[in-house]
């Protein structure tokens, strides 16, 4: 990549019109380029910027939540550093919310649905009401399962109480991932002085963090839900076999 670009030259290389880079420049959300003369020549955090500023209005975010974020970035801030900060920003999974109607919603639960379950609904955060009787799902797959473990004949109300629970655990897990990340990276990084050179190891562990969060979540409960079966299910069949032989 070239290090000097004209205003000209940047907006075709990220794709956005030269009125929306003073823009962004007016607004705060670009550094000034450097002049010679009365040209002013942009770089590659010029670039990296622009690209981020794209990212997060994809991702549902306003420039004036953008510029809170941009604004704790440091003005001559490398590319490794606004990719930490892209990084930072972006959702922890994949899923695309989706949109239900009350009808849709009562279909998916086999009938079983009123003001009192939508509400204790819209109070864990499961759906978001939009208005003129739609709600959006964040997470359309904990809607599938709710209702996957409702047509197996548990009632709604159920499957929400569950549901809390299980959140207050993975608040507690997320929070224990987050501590790690803080105290044995975060921390170790920012004594060191936050050097440039170490923005791209702190970045790779951010990332890298995703993915091996839901892996060990996973893996944990994998070995705790089949020692839960095992436990609760022995000790209702020693229990039956007692009533078999007393009853024999």
């Amino acid at each position: 990549m070239e290090d000097r670009l004209t205003i000209d030259q940047l907006a075709g290389r990220v794709g956005m019109t030269v009125r929306n880079i003073r823009a962004h420049q007016t607004r705060g959300l670009l550094p000034p380029p450097d002049l010679e003369g009365r040209t002013g020549y942009y770089g590659a955090e010029h670039v990296a910027r622009l690209e981020l500023i794209k990212d997060l209005q994809r991702s549902g975010f306003n420039l004036n939540a953008i510029k809170k974020l941009l604004d704790r970035t440091p003005v001559g801030a490398g590319e490794d550093v606004l990719r930490f900060e892209r990084a930072l920003m972006a959702p922890w999974d994949s899923e695309q919310p989706m949109v239900f109607g009350a009808g849709e919603l009562a279909e998916l639960f086999g009938g079983e649905i009123d003001e009192a379950l939508i509400a204790r609904a819209l109070e864990l955060g499961v759906i978001v009401e939009l208005g003129d009787g739609r709600f959006e799902a964040p997470s359309p797959a904990l809607i599938r399962a709710g209702a996957q473990v409702v047509a197996m004949g548990i009632p709604a109300t159920r499957v929400l109480d569950t549901l809390e629970r299980l959140m207050a655990h993975a608040d507690g897990v997320a929070a224990g991932f987050v501590d790690l990340f803080l105290e044995d990276v975060w921390k170790p990084f920012e004594l060191e002085g936050s050097p440039e050179d170490a923005w791209s190891r702190v970045n790779n562990s951010l990332e890298q963090l995703r993915s091996i969060a839901s892996d060990v979540l996973l893996a944990a409960f994998r070995h705790t839900m089949g020692r839960a079966v095992e436990e609760a299910f022995g000790e209702r069949l020693q229990r039956s076999d007692r009533r078999a032989e007393d009853a024999g």
